[in-house]
């Protein structure tokens, strides 16, 4: 597994336990590091994806569901829908990933975590999302805290 996409592999689980749990995501994502280990650069780029992902959950749902609605996401699996909200962060958010490696490395994920299924699915739904990027863009811009709001892009 490619170093970065190990890094998104531990932003996942991490993701997928707190929506499935009360834990609190500091100290699911310290327990995690602590089981895998990753070099202190990958380990920040993962904090970055939970920590960038966990306060636009509500507004990641919201957006998948506007320009995907055949898939309501109350109905779509707990790993589905991480991985629809980290590669929509990586690239709506983020900005430093380029939008065919989040579908890529997304892909990757569904083929590791989710079903038979899965990576159609989200290859799916994340080619839908790209159609609105800069739409996307702009709805999650306003969501952010002032102090971390995007550039124009």
């Amino acid at each position: 597994m490619k170093p970065r996409t190990r890094a998104r592999s531990l932003a996942l689980q991490v993701l997928y336990e707190i929506d499935l749990s009360t834990h609190q995501p500091g100290e699911v994502l310290r327990t995690r590091l602590e089981e895998t280990t990753l070099p202190p650069e990958l380990a920040e780029f993962a904090r970055g994806i939970v920590f960038g992902v966990m306060p636009l959950r509500e507004p990641l749902d919201k957006v998948i569901a506007k320009y995907a609605p055949e898939w309501p996401m109350d109905q779509v699996a707990a790993i589905d829908r991480n991985i629809l909200r980290m590669a929509c962060w990586e690239f709506a958010v983020s900005g430093e990933t380029p939008v065919k490696v989040a579908i890529n490395e997304a892909v990757e994920l569904a083929k590791l975590f989710g079903s038979d299924s899965t990576a159609r699915f989200v290859n799916g739904v994340l080619g839908t999302l790209v159609d609105h990027e800069q739409e996307i863009r702009q709805i999650l811009n306003r969501e952010l805290p002032q102090e971390t709001k995007l550039e124009s892009q």
